[in-house]
């Protein structure tokens, strides 16, 4: 999956924890995207099966979905949270944590996780 589809599946994920109404204005919204490109990433997210979308245009995770965009955003938390303990201010923390959790390995994952809680 590319980036900006695992950025659209935590954002839709992050929605569905504030509310249980998620639609492609609201993921617009947050992101800062047009709605043709949130239109366009509903479409490919719904295609591979990770959302569907109701008559309504209430957006949901599948099963699928909800697995990918919680592993993405256990990345970006644990991530924050180790560069804020470095020494990062908490905003550029978030910012980088944001660009790290798409290419860093499930191999480096797993030793950063096992690290912190050894910790």
């Amino acid at each position: 999956m590319h980036e900006s589809g695992e950025m659209y599946l935590e954002t839709i994920y992050i929605l569905s924890q504030k509310s249980s109404a998620v639609r492609s204005i609201d993921i617009a919204t947050e992101m800062g995207f047009s709605k043709p490109s949130v239109s366009r990433g509903m479409g490919l997210l719904k295609k591979g099966q990770f959302i569907t979308v109701d008559s309504k245009g209430y957006i949901e995770l599948t099963q699928t979905g909800l697995e990918y965009a919680k592993k993405i955003y256990e990345r970006h938390t644990i991530l924050t949270e180790l560069l804020v303990n470095i020494g990062v201010d908490e905003e550029t923390a978030a910012e980088d944590a944001c660009r790290i959790e798409h290419v860093i390995s499930d191999k480096t994952m797993n030793c950063i996780k096992e690290k912190i809680k050894n910790s």
